[in-house]
């Protein structure tokens, strides 16, 4: 896919995909959707990449959806199709059998807030805001707003955001867990790549099974999850990685994991 509204590139083991529409503040349209997951995607079989670092650059990540886009939607049959859209993006993110990070820096609102509460991880740079407007607008957070976010801050946190429609700044935001990482302005991007040079020494199924396990157990009781945790176990025992790195531990080197 040619890419007009991103930019894609590769840092050693890390695939930075860079949100590109500065006229729109980087506002999501549904071509960007579509590009993002193709190249999410793209990155995910190619095996000398080890994760994805979702960006909008120095300035800004992303000032929600194109609203331009979201003005055409005026029928229930309308919203469907347009939320599908969100839908796959963001769980096209979640399902990704690689991490996924997003480096923010600036503004981080309403739907892109959104995208990145599908990221795996987000790291944030001092300067950055988040906010859910959509009590605003008239309208209620539509791409997984009102269900990420409370699995990740709690019900009254959640609440307290889509209610007010206010910003909160990275120090409130980690205060509260929207954030993992905090680092000084400017340097999301970096932190972000230092991460996937960890992750790059494990293992990538390891990696993939243990993702696979927390998002699908968090739709379990505790003793269906249990039950999927012990099948991927089982499953990943059987690996050649799993013998590399106990192996590399027992003899006291750096595995050489292959992902197999």
């Amino acid at each position: 896919m040619t890419h007009t509204t991103i930019a894609v590139a590769q840092d050693g083991p890390s695939c930075v995909i860079t949100m590109n529409r500065p006229e729109r503040r980087n506002a999501v349209s549904l071509r960007m959707m579509d590009e993002i997951v193709a190249a999410a995607q793209a990155a995910e079989a190619d095996a000398s990449i080890r994760a994805v670092i979702i960006t909008g650059g120095p300035a800004f990540f992303s000032a929600g959806a194109d609203l331009n886009e979201a003005l055409q939607v005026r029928s229930a049959t309308d919203g469907t199709r347009y939320f599908k859209a969100w839908h796959r993006l963001t769980c096209a993110l979640e399902a990704l059998g690689k991490p996924v990070l997003a480096a923010i820096e600036g503004f981080c609102i309403t739907g892109g807030c959104e995208l990145a509460l599908a990221c795996d991880l987000r790291i944030a740079g001092a300067g950055a805001s988040f906010a859910i407007t959509s009590s605003r607008i008239g309208t209620v957070a539509g791409a997984g707003g009102t269900q990420r976010l409370p699995r990740l801050v709690g019900p009254a946190n959640a609440l307290a955001l889509l209610f007010s429609a206010d910003p909160i700044d990275a120090a409130e935001a980690y205060r509260i867990g929207l954030v993992n990482r905090m680092v000084p302005a400017g340097e999301a991007l970096a932190a972000a790549k230092a991460l996937v040079g960890v992750y790059a020494e494990r293992a990538p199924l390891g990696l993939a099974f243990a993702k696979r396990a927390v998002y699908r157990g968090l739709q379990m009781d505790l003793e269906s999850g249990l039950e999927f945790e012990t099948f991927l176990v089982t499953t990943i025992y059987g690996t050649a990685d799993k013998q590399e790195g106990i192996s590399a531990f027992l003899e006291k080197r750096k595995p050489s994991f292959t992902g197999r």
